[in-house]
C-alpha cells in the first residue's frame, strides 16, 4: 500500500510514545518540525489566478521531513559540485565489528569518527607521499533495516598537491595501511573516552579485554574509484539530509505494526521488516542527529579556512576556473525540479501572482 505521507501519519498517530520528557529534546523538535510542515502551523502564502487561489504551505526544513530532506539533498549536491575541482577521486567505507556500535550511540563519541577517518587518511598520504588532500567525510549510523550501524564515507582525491605546489593526479591507497590506521585509532578512541568517563562502563576489565580482541582482528575497510565527484555525490545525497528510510519503502501502517521493506546482503534480496510503532520510533529516533551537529564535514584541502586561502590557487594548479557558487534555486523552481509540479500554476494552467501572507497559526 502506498501511502502519501507515511512518516507523518507515523508520528500523529503514535504522538504519546514520542512527544514525551524522555525523549531526547533534538528528536522531540524535529518531529514536531515534520508534523507541522506544509499546514497552517507554519503560514502559507497566497497566491491568486483570475479564477482561483492557490494556498502554499511553510515549509520545516527539518531533518525528520522526507521532502525537506529532498531539497536540502539537491541543493547540497549542486553547491558541492560546484565547489569541488574536477579530479579523480577515491571513495573509503570505515566500519568497524558490530561489537563496537553501540558505544558510538553516544552522539558526542559518533560526531568524532568524521574526524577520526579523515585523520587516518591525511597522516597515512602525509607519512607515504608527503602530500595534502581533499576529503569530505560523513557519517553514517543505520542499515536498510534501521538497526544502529556506525560507519564513515569517505570521499578523498585520487591524489594530492605536493609540498612543491605541484599536483600529483594519483597515488596508491593501500587498504591494508588504511585499516590499521583506522583499527587503532578506533581502539584509542574508545580507551580513552572510558579513561576520562565520557563513557560510563559497568565491567571496564572485561570492555578491555573485548577492546584488545578487536584489535587485534580483522576489520573491513572498503576503497572504491570514483572516477568523477558526481558519482560519490548521487551517493551520499542519499544520506546525508534525509531521514533513515525512504517513504516509498513503507508498505504498511497500523496500529500494532508498521512494515518496510529492506535489502538483506546475505540473501541478496528484498525482505519485510515487521516493527510495532514503538519499535519502529525507537530505531528512527537513534539516528537523529543533535540540533548543530553536521552531517557532512569537509577536511585537509576541502575543510573551510583551507578552500578560502588555497581554494583558487588549487583550481590554477590544475589548469580549471572555480566554478560560480550556483545561486540558489526559487522555491517555485525547487519544487518544479524535485516534486514534478508548478506552484505558480493554477490547475488551468494560468500563472498564479503573490496575493498575501497568512501568519502561523496554533493547531
Amino acid at each position: 500500500m502506498r501511502y502519501k505521507h507515511p512518516l507523518k501519519r507515523i508520528l500523529r498517530e503514535n504522538r504519546s510514545l514520542w512527544d514525551v520528557k524522555s525523549t531526547r529534546p533534538d528528536v522531540r523538535s524535529v518531529f514536531i518540525k515534520a508534523l507541522e510542515c506544509g499546514t497552517a502551523a507554519l503560514g502559507a502564502e497566497i497566491y491568486a489566478s483570475e479564477g482561483e487561489e492557490r494556498v502554499v504551505f511553510h515549509t520545516c526544513k527539518g531533518r525528520a521531513c522526507s521532502s525537506c530532506g529532498v531539497r536540502a539533498t539537491s541543493r547540497w549536491q549542486r553547491e558541492r559540485w560546484a565547489a569541488l575541482p574536477d579530479v579523480g577521486y577515491k571513495g573509503i567505507t570505515f566500519t568497524m565489528p558490530d561489537v563496537l556500535w553501540p558505544f558510538f550511540r553516544n552522539r558526542r563519541l559518533a560526531t568524532l569518527l568524521p574526524v577520526l577517518a579523515a585523520k587516518t587518511i591525511e597522516a597515512w598520504v602525509r607519512a607515504k607521499f608527503g602530500l595534502s588532500v581533499g576529503i569530505i567525510a560523513i557519517l553514517h549510523t543505520f542499515n536498510s533495516r534501521m538497526n544502529f550501524n556506525a560507519h564513515v564515507h569517505v570521499m578523498v582525491t585520487a591524489g594530492g598537491l605536493e609540498t612543491s605546489g605541484t599536483w600529483r593526479s594519483t597515488v596508491y591507497y593501500d587498504r591494508e595501511a588504511l585499516t590499521n590506521y583506522w583499527r587503532r585509532g578506533v581502539i584509542r578512541l574508545l580507551r580513552a573516552s572510558i579513561r576520562k568517563g565520557v563513557l560510563d562502563i559497568d565491567r571496564p576489565t572485561e570492555v578491555e579485554a573485548m577492546l584488545h580482541q578487536q584489535e587485534n582482528r580483522w576489520w573491513n575497510v572498503k576503497l572504491q574509484s570514483l572516477g568523477s565527484k558526481e558519482h560519490f555525490l548521487r551517493y551520499a545525497g542519499r544520506y546525508a539530509r534525509r531521514p533513515p528510510i525512504a517513504r516509498r519503502r513503507i508498505t504498511s501502517i497500523s496500529t500494532e505494526e508498521i512494515t518496510f521493506l529492506a535489502k538483506d546482503r546475505k540473501l541478496r534480496r528484498q525482505i519485510t521488516v515487521r516493527l510495532t510503532p514503538a519499535e519502529f520510533l525507537a530505531a528512527w529516533m537513534q539516528h537523529i542527529p543533535d540540533e548543530h551537529e553536521h552531517a557532512v564535514r569537509s577536511f585537509g584541502l576541502f575543510a573551510p579556512r583551507t578552500t578560502a586561502t588555497t581554494g583558487a590557487a588549487v583550481f590554477t594548479m590544475l589548469g580549471q576556473r572555480p566554478k560560480p557558487r550556483p545561486r540558489p534555486l526559487s522555491w517555485s523552481l525547487s519544487i518544479k525540479r524535485d516534486f514534478g509540479w508548478d506552484p505558480l500554476l493554477d490547475r488551468q494552467g494560468n500563472r498564479v501572482a503573490w496575493s498575501r501572507r497568512i501568519a502561523p497559526q496554533s493547531v
